[in-house]
């Protein structure tokens, strides 16, 4: 008797398929139970990390929440307040941080699930410290310059 002969595509060598083993030929379908597991894994995918039939949380993102990115005037206002105690630039920077702080407070005020709260407020904070130290720097440059060019 003749025993079927197929080639295998990835070593193209001759393989024997008996006729006894029907998950071997290529006109089968597969079995019944190996559909049912497919089915229960994808089932079993849908449930939400909750568990028990609730709905899904909000995921967070990857930095957990730290960095208000969904409040941008927050945290502009936050970087605005930290460079603000710089000398020189500081001064509008300040007016800048306390303006946008106010914005972001708002912000976050109107629409609860956004963060930056704290960075809103952190921003106001340092730039209302940040104006009075410029306007003393402002004042003690303005002194220098002038007893130095009135001098006595």
């Amino acid at each position: 008797m003749h025993d079927p002969q197929t080639h295998d595509l990835q070593t193209n060598r001759p393989q024997t398929t008996s006729p006894q083993n029907p998950y071997l030929a290529s006109d089968t379908a597969p079995p019944p139970h190996a559909t049912q597991h497919a089915s229960t894994q994808h089932s079993q995918a849908q449930y939400s990390p909750a568990g028990f039939g609730q709905p899904p949380r909000e995921m967070g993102d990857a930095t957990g929440g730290l960095i208000p990115y969904k409040n941008p005037k927050a945290l502009i206002s936050y970087y605005l307040g930290i460079v603000s105690l710089l000398p020189v630039i500081g001064f509008p920077l300040g007016v800048a941080s306390i303006i946008l702080g106010i914005g972001g407070l708002r912000a976050r005020r109107q629409t609860p699930i956004i963060k930056g709260s704290a960075h809103a407020i952190i921003g106001i904070v340092l730039g209302l410290c940040g104006m009075p130290l410029h306007l003393l720097f402002g004042m003690g440059i303005a002194i220098a310059l002038g007893s130095a060019v009135f001098g006595s």
